[in-house]
This record gives structure tokens, sequence and C-alpha cells, in this order.
């Protein structure tokens, strides 16, 4: 369903205004005005941009195409905070969706898929190696809780406002960060959720569509191919 713009006669609200307090101080003045900047323009960029991914910022599309996490890194690199989103499905939730299906034997239900990850903060810098990061290839991007940010030093980077949801509908306001991840000795780009209440960490088709992965049920393992 396309998303209705803001009514023109009211005040403009930000997103990060719906945030908790401590984390909508993260979010920085820039992104703000490149968001109600790109609510400006809005109208005028559906002819060209309607359902592909765009930064905005300046006033102007800094990058625009159909992966959501290669357009972000893309206007990242062009601009200062510049505002991504999905022109003509701004409301729609990036959706996570936990599979219940892998080869951690443990877990209470069927086993779950692990890797070990490590998330870095800026490409080429080293980060923090997470274990237990379940391959998710029903989510659309990657999740971690807010212990597992700041053990990242993700709290020290510029965050911006994102919406994810989970299979059976709703949606809640997260922080995202432009992010990379190490696997197998390679580097790729990685759209992290910041998840206030949850704890698992889930790593999303951000990454696992740039991966060769066997899901090896009946041997229980996961494989990685670079």
């Amino acid at each position: 369903m396309e998303h209705e713009p803001p009514n023109p006669g009211a005040a403009m609200k930000s997103m990060a205004d719906e945030l908790p307090p401590e984390f909508a101080a993260m979010i920085s003045p820039v992104w703000r005005k490149n968001e109600a900047d790109y609510w400006a323009a809005r109208d005028g960029l559906l002819a060209e941009y309607r359902g592909r991914w765009v930064g905005f910022a300046g006033g102007r599309v800094v990058a625009s195409g159909t992966i959501p996490v290669f357009v972000a890194h893309a206007a990242e690199e062009a601009a200062d905070a510049p505002f991504v989103t999905c022109v003509g499905h701004e409301d729609e939730p990036e959706r996570i969706r936990t599979v219940r299906a892998g080869y951690d034997t443990g877990y209470r239900g069927e086993p779950l898929p692990i890797l070990t990850v490590e998330f870095r903060a800026a490409a080429g810098t080293p980060g923090v190696v997470l274990d237990r990061v379940i391959a998710d290839t029903g989510a659309d991007a990657t999740t971690l809780s807010w212990a597992d940010c700041r053990a990242a030093g993700l709290d020290r980077v510029p965050g911006r406002v994102g919406r994810m949801g989970g299979v059976g509908g709703g949606s809640v306001l997260s922080v995202v960060f432009n992010i990379w991840v190490q696997i197998d000795g390679r580097e790729y780009p990685c759209r992290v959720h910041a998840d206030f209440a949850g704890r698992e960490r889930i790593l999303g088709r951000d990454v696992l569509n740039r991966l060769r992965v066997l899901f090896d049920g009946p041997a229980g393992e996961l494989v990685v191919s670079p």
C-alpha cells in the first residue's frame, strides 16, 4: 500500500521523534533536515523513483536502486546523513522473520542455522566477533540487540531511523546502522537494525544474498562459500 504524504499544512514530525528520547538524541539534525526536505520534494520524485530505494540529501537524490543495503551505503558515501527510503512505500517496515530450521540442536524446537560473524563499524577496521548469529533467509535486514550494537562500537557512529516489523504484522521504529561484516575472510556491506527489546542476533538477506550458502540440515552443517 502506498504511503500518503504528510499533511502539507501541518508541522513536519520526524520519525526520530517517535523513538525513545535517549535514542532520538543520537539522530543527527542533518538527517532530520534531509528527511523534511525529502517530504517536501517527494511528490516530484514519484514519476521517476516510485518503488525504488533512494538516498536523499541536500535537496536531491544522491543514490538510488532496488537493493536497500547498496543504496544506503552509496548514499552515506555521497552525502552527510542522507535520508534513505523506498519511494511510495515509506511506511513499510523491513520484515524480520526468525527461521526455525537449522543446526543449533540445543534450541527448544527445530535447530537453528548459526554462524560466527565479525561486525565492523567501518570497512577495513577490527570489529566485534559474535557467535550464535542466526542465518535468516526470511529477514529483509540484519538485527542485533542494543547490547551487541554497543559492543561493536555502533553507539559511537551515526545512526539513522528505520522501521522493522515481524511476520505477524505491525512495525516499530529502530535505529539503523550502515556497517560491514566479515565472514570467511571477506567483507560485506550490512544494514543492521538495533533491536531495543530483543536479544537474538539475526543475519538477514542484506548479507546472505551476497553469499553462497548451503543449508545442509541432514548433516547439521551450514556451509558458506566465498
